[in-house]
């Protein structure tokens, strides 16, 4: 299996989650599948079959969160030195060439981004036109949207 790149706080994320998922969701939905059992018929007892339901899902994202946190290759950013360039995990300010709209992202694993955090996927069309370049050069963006350019304010690796 191929390693997945991802950062410290990507990877804690995830065991955050995992735990959260094992110590205390699923044994709240056992509970409930057993007090929902004392009620009686199983065929029609909405409760049950909504509890079996939720400990599906939660039993699914443990083995999904599982096999991500098997397969990732944690990257610790704050010990590379990648001598001003961007690398996965960099954070990078940006300025639009056109609109002067300013934006901050910070480049991380596919399981990791959330645009709404400013983290972006290592596979997006800003993360591809960013990678290699370095502070002060112009990175070209070719998105659905169509062809942007944005100045390269600042690197850090935080």
């Amino acid at each position: 299996m191929n390693k997945v790149p991802m950062t410290v706080q990507g990877a804690e994320r995830l065991r955050q989650e995992l735990h959260e998922l094992k110590s205390v969701k699923r044994p709240r939905v056992i509970q409930a599948i057993a007090e929902a059992r004392e009620h009686g018929d199983l065929r029609e007892n909405a409760e049950y079959h909504a509890a079996k339901e939720q400990q599906s899902f939660i039993e699914g994202r443990i083995s999904e969160l599982e096999e991500k946190l098997g397969n990732a290759e944690i990257i610790d950013v704050s010990k590379l030195n990648p001598g001003g360039k961007i690398v996965f995990g960099a954070t990078v300010d940006l300025i639009g060439e056109a609109s002067g709209e300013e934006a901050t992202y910070q480049i991380v694993g596919n399981d990791e981004a959330d645009i709404k955090e400013g983290r972006i996927s290592l596979s997006s069309p800003i993360a591809r036109a960013l990678i290699g370049k370095e502070e002060g050069d112009l990175a070209t963006v070719h998105a659905p949207g169509g062809v942007k350019k944005y100045e390269i304010v600042a690197v850090r690796y935080v």
